[in-house]
């Protein structure tokens, strides 16, 4: 079950400095609370390392559609599941409205422990007020790309829109898990065992069956029916 999140700030500076800032990837850690590392493989393509609520998560993203002081859209074709759209709307000469959504799918049972707390809503709204801070300490993006990708009629992507199938065994829990989502996740494993347990126990004691031979004939009808920022550097 996919998750949505909608969140918007208003930034007092003027509608090119946020979007160039918001151009610059790399600088996501500066104020992005949880992401790690931010690479821009191409013109469209990025690497992300995030670790939020004590998972850790790495996927791979393409820039479906940027237009500039307008929006940049992307989804995820490797790793964790996730896609999503970030809006720039000028409020007057000097201030930005900037409008995040985004769209994910939890994986494992602390990472849904964590979405069922609302980990990830409050960490975007978290995100875009360390935006606010950095981008108006500043008063000036630390460079830009002015660039274009895609055609203008993405709109904001959903997970349909990725071609990732989930972390495959990449996300880990890490030793500081929040210790809400380590009970929850401890009170689902206990329930988890005692249900295999469970299972377990009644396989053991049951009775062997006998079981009669099948024709080929017939064991063939039955299975064929199963389904066999691009590498140049910011300008400053």
């Amino acid at each position: 079950m996919t998750t949505k999140v909608e969140k918007s700030v208003t930034v007092d500076v003027p509608i090119s400095t946020a979007y160039n800032q918001w151009t610059q990837f790399e600088e996501f850690p500066q104020f992005m609370g949880g992401v790690q590392k931010v690479e821009q493989l191409d013109d469209q393509r990025l690497h992300w390392v995030a670790e939020i609520a004590g998972v850790r998560r790495e996927w791979y993203a393409d820039i479906l559609e940027q237009r500039v002081e307008e929006k940049i859209a992307w989804a995820a074709t490797e790793g964790a599941t996730n896609a999503g759209a970030v809006y720039f709307i000028a409020a007057g000469p000097t201030q930005t409205n900037v409008t995040l959504e985004l769209e994910y799918e939890p994986e494992g049972l602390v990472e849904k422990a964590g979405d069922a707390l609302n980990i990830i809503e409050r960490q975007a709204q978290s995100d875009l007020e360390k935006f606010k801070t950095f981008i108006e300490s500043r008063n000036v993006e630390s460079g830009a790309w002015r660039g274009e990708v895609g055609a203008a009629a993405v709109g904001t992507p959903g997970v349909e829109m990725t071609t990732s199938e989930g972390d495959s065994g990449k996300s880990g829990i890490s030793p500081k898990v929040a210790a809400a989502g380590a009970a929850v996740a401890a009170a689902g494993v206990a329930a988890a065992a005692a249900a295999r347990s469970g299972t377990d126990e009644k396989t053991t004691v049951a009775e062997p069956v006998a079981v009669e031979p099948v024709p080929v004939e017939e064991t063939v009808e039955r299975t064929t029916g199963l389904p066999g920022d691009p590498s140049h550097p910011h300008t400053p």
